[in-house]
């Protein structure tokens, strides 16, 4: 009887232990967890500059922007260098496949004599968001001015798609609606794509996304600051064509992005690629010889 007591009292005491052990373990973890670094304050800089990761991520372009927006609208702060040229890669990428699809549509209207109709009704919805978006580039870039970083930093992800152009397009210049799942896909991609190539020129190297890829990784996401103004001097013009006359019809608006990208060029040295922009902007602005 004795030994089966002290067999009794030996098991009670090495469950003892071991629950006193778990009991230890978990106070450990959870002075671990409430030790460690704490999710950033809700509204903060900081907050902003991890959602939009997160939503970019998840392929929710205009989010990002919202979020991107939230860090510009507050004081100069860690995040402003970084988070403006973002805004400005993801507006003008953004705009131009807007504008893009825009165009498609309306070339596929003008083709398709049975229901236009269908064609023209996505031309003013594409077009409304490319509006839309220029005006947040030029209002953003407006004040990039005050950034004064050399080299300027890309910190976005270098983003996904392709710099080709976007197939299923072709079949809708022509005349001819897609199914609205192919329809989606070709949205996406014609976004997507406007994105890339707004990083592509950004990082100075043209429509080439190997070569952009390769120059961003190896400089950290630093470009030189006169590469990058290029690259939106570029941008105010492009955007500035959807208020053309066979499109949104706003020679006003037209003429004040054309004269924002000479503004930028008269900040760059001279060379082939200002010299082409300068005589494409004279054309746009109707001022040949100025």
């Amino acid at each position: 009887m004795k030994s089966s007591s002290r067999c009794t009292t030996s098991r009670i005491y090495e469950r003892s232990t071991y629950i006193l052990a778990v009991i230890a373990s978990l106070s450990m973890l959870f002075l671990a967890f409430a030790c460690g670094p704490s999710a950033p304050e809700k509204g903060s800089p900081a907050y902003f500059w991890a959602a939009a990761a997160e939503t970019y991520a998840a392929g929710d372009y205009m989010k990002t922007m919202d979020h991107l927006d939230g860090i510009l609208e507050q004081n100069d702060n860690e995040y402003t260098a970084r988070a403006m040229p973002w805004s400005l890669l993801l507006s003008s990428g953004l705009a131009s496949g807007y504008s893009d699809l825009a165009d498609k549509y309306q070339a596929g209207g003008k083709k398709n004599k049975e229901a236009p109709g269908n064609f023209f009704k996505q031309v003013g919805a594409y077009r409304s968001l490319a509006n839309r978006l220029t005006l947040h580039f030029a209002d953003t870039f407006s004040k990039f001015g005050s950034l004064k970083d050399d080299p300027v930093t890309l910190a976005l992800p270098f983003p996904r798609g392709s710099v080709a152009e976007v197939g299923q397009l072709s079949t809708v210049a022509a005349g001819n609606l897609l199914p609205a799942s192919v329809a989606d896909q070709a949205e996406k991609r014609a976004l997507e794509r406007g994105i890339l190539l707004a990083t592509t020129h950004a990082a100075g190297a043209g429509d080439d996304s190997a070569k952009a890829e390769e120059t961003l990784k190896a400089s950290q996401g630093k470009v030189p600051r006169a590469t990058f103004l290029l690259a939106m001097a570029n941008a105010l013009y492009d955007s500035s064509q959807v208020y053309a006359s066979n499109k949104i019809n706003d020679s006003e608006k037209m003429k004040i992005l054309c004269q924002r990208a000479q503004d930028v060029l008269k900040l760059l040295p001279e060379s082939f690629e200002t010299k082409d922009l300068g005589v494409k902007i004279r054309l746009a602005m109707k001022e040949p010889g100025t």
